[in-house]
């Protein structure tokens, strides 16, 4: 290192702004007799504004009090320092929207508070209401809010005359149900707001479970029938935000839907895919709407994704495996067409193939040079060969080498 270079260090420190005379030094070592003494650079001093003594960090909208509320508390003290049902209960809901994981451990000591505090009719209702607008309006909690109903379906202990929890939720939603045609038909606020419904009905469907006559576990059929009239009214007014509500619907229960008709001797699925069709061909609708739809006839003609494996095993042939060639070999015509196992006249180009390699016996079927030192082509690329291309083809085939390794 000559004397300019460690003039340029020097002025280097001095614009960084590392500040002289710091404890933790760096020696430039002595390159000869031109340096009368060592130069010292200092490194610079890192702060950390981090401190064990911050507070501690929750994400917004995080409730700090649940936790401390629900957790190892009495059955009296559990709603103690609510004020009103409503305050109790919409914590819980934000506090499952939050944690969903939390729905197993804690679901059995919300319906045992819930026993203990629900009492009368006014109180089950606005209960219905709090876990219906949850379900409605707080997008992704249709499923957990369905799940929650099957639950409460099963341990409140209250059934008063006016109908127990199953039955006023099923009245809360057909009041929705019936305004149907005017929903859809309505301004964008109200479509959004009538397609949440739409889908928490769609997993009440899935996930309520009802005990028929004879102890056995059903869906509750007078939901199933909802969601046919549902999926009518919405392919009525065939805009672009009821179509895609109608495909989300589908692509949720289509399946239990087409079995449970089926079983019926009913074909309301095909009715269903027939009304989508005349959609694709004659509705004004946007072409990735269009897209989407012809995407669900596809998903529905696979039998809406599921594989049965119960067939016998069968070997790979041609004609019963789609895949059969796809690890087979491409093959290129002297006109640079490729071409496979799996093309009608292979046989024909791949002796063809075979034929022209008989004229050129130094390559190889992939056309790979099979030219050696000794060639007399070989020796002449070699002996004409640039030095500064003889460089570069070797640093190329170093790297080549390299990378093969890594």
């Amino acid at each position: 290192m000559d004397l300019g270079s460690h003039s340029t260090l020097n002025e280097h420190l001095q614009q960084t702004g590392i500040p002289s005379g710091s404890q933790d030094k760096v020696s430039v070592p002595d390159s000869g007799p031109a340096m009368a003494e060592p130069r010292v650079a200092v490194a610079p001093v890192v702060t950390s504004k981090l401190s064990v003594k911050a507070p501690e960090f929750y994400p917004s909208g995080y409730n700090q009090n649940f936790n401390q509320n629900f957790a190892d508390s009495s059955f009296e003290e559990r709603y103690d320092g609510y004020l009103t049902l409503a305050e109790y209960v919409q914590d819980f809901l934000n506090h499952l929207t939050e944690q969903p994981g939390c729905f197993e451990t804690e679901i059995e000591q919300f319906a045992e508070t819930l026993n203990g505090w629900v009492t009368a009719d006014e109180a089950l209702q606005e209960l219905v209401e709090l876990i219906y607008q949850q379900a409605t309006s707080v997008p992704n909690f249709s499923y957990m809010g369905a799940r929650l109903c099957n639950y409460l379906s099963h341990h409140l202990t209250i059934s008063p005359q006016s109908g127990n929890f199953r039955q006023l939720l099923l009245q809360r939603c057909r009041t929705e149900y019936e305004n149907r045609d005017e929903a859809t038909r309505g301004d964008e606020t109200t479509r959004k707001q009538f397609h949440a419904f739409v889908l928490f009905l769609a997993e009440l469907y899935l996930n309520l479970e009802i005990k028929g006559t004879k102890g056995q576990v059903m869906r509750a059929e007078i939901l199933q029938e909802g969601l046919r009239e549902l999926l009518n009214a919405l392919f009525s007014n065939p805009v672009d935000s009821n179509l895609i509500c109608a495909v989300k619907l589908l692509k949720l229960t289509g399946s239990v839907l087409e079995d449970a008709w089926k079983e019926k001797g009913k074909n309301d699925m095909e009715e269903m895919i027939q009304r989508i069709e005349n959609v694709v061909l004659d509705a004004n609708c946007s072409r990735d709407v269009k897209h989407t739809l012809l995407k669900l006839v596809e998903l529905r003609s696979s039998n809406w994704g599921r594989v049965h494996g119960t067939s016998p095993h069968r070997e790979a042939t041609p004609e019963n495996d789609p895949n059969y060639f796809m690890n087979e070999p491409t093959f290129y015509t002297s006109d640079g067409v490729p071409f496979t196992a799996a093309d009608p006249d292979y046989q024909e180009k791949y002796q063809e193939l075979l034929e022209r390699e008989d004229f050129f016996p130094d390559y190889e079927e992939n056309g790979t040079d099979l030219l050696a030192p000794g060639d007399p082509y070989f020796d002449y690329m070699d002996d004409e060969m640039d030095p500064e291309i003889e460089e570069a083809f070797e640093k190329f085939c170093l790297e080549s080498e390299h990378k093969r390794k890594q």
